[in-house]
């Protein structure tokens, strides 16, 4: 019988570690009661304008209904897509999945490694990457704000990284 033993020193340290998702302004049970709202406004309004003898102007609310179901449920395929990133002692590393579920990896040396962003963010200041001639934009529909923030605490994190590695 032979036993592993894992080294602690063999395993990277993790100084960040983030999980990046476009925003929802509505969760599934709100969009339930927002169709099921909308539905009964226009059915209404629709039917009203039935009875007036106006029958074609339903079919155009019913349509309305269609399309913005459609627009809803387009909207939230794209929650699909996300992009991760990792801090450790050895590498910084980003994982994005795409709105295809396509998928693919940066990485980069955290001491060669710079983050920017514009402070105060402005609608289209990114925050960007750069390395060795290497420029990578993430977290490109975060808002500003959420941009700033998460550029701001990935910079300490790489402070911290630079600090607990003596070869900085």
């Amino acid at each position: 019988m032979t036993a592993i033993i894992q080294d602690d020193a063999a395993k990277p340290k993790i100084f960040f570690d983030a999980v990046l998702h476009p925003h929802r302004s509505l969760s599934r049970r709100g969009f339930v009661i927002f169709m099921a709202v909308f539905s009964a406004i226009s059915l209404t309004v629709g039917g009203f304008f039935w009875l007036q003898g106006a029958w074609p102007i339903f079919g155009f609310f019913g349509l309305d209904i269609l399309l913005v179901y459609w627009a809803f449920r387009r909207n939230y395929g794209s929650a699909k897509m996300y992009e991760t990133v990792r801090l450790t002692d050895r590498e910084l590393v980003v994982h994005r999945v795409g709105l295809k579920g396509d998928d693919r990896s940066w990485t980069f040396q955290p001491y060669w490694l710079r983050v920017s962003m514009d402070d105060p963010p402005e609608h289209e200041s990114q925050v960007t990457l750069t390395s060795h001639g290497e420029t990578l934009t993430i977290g490109a529909f975060l808002s500003p704000e959420e941009r700033l923030d998460f550029a701001k605490a990935l910079n300490e994190a790489l402070g911290r990284c630079r600090k607990a590695d003596p070869r900085y």
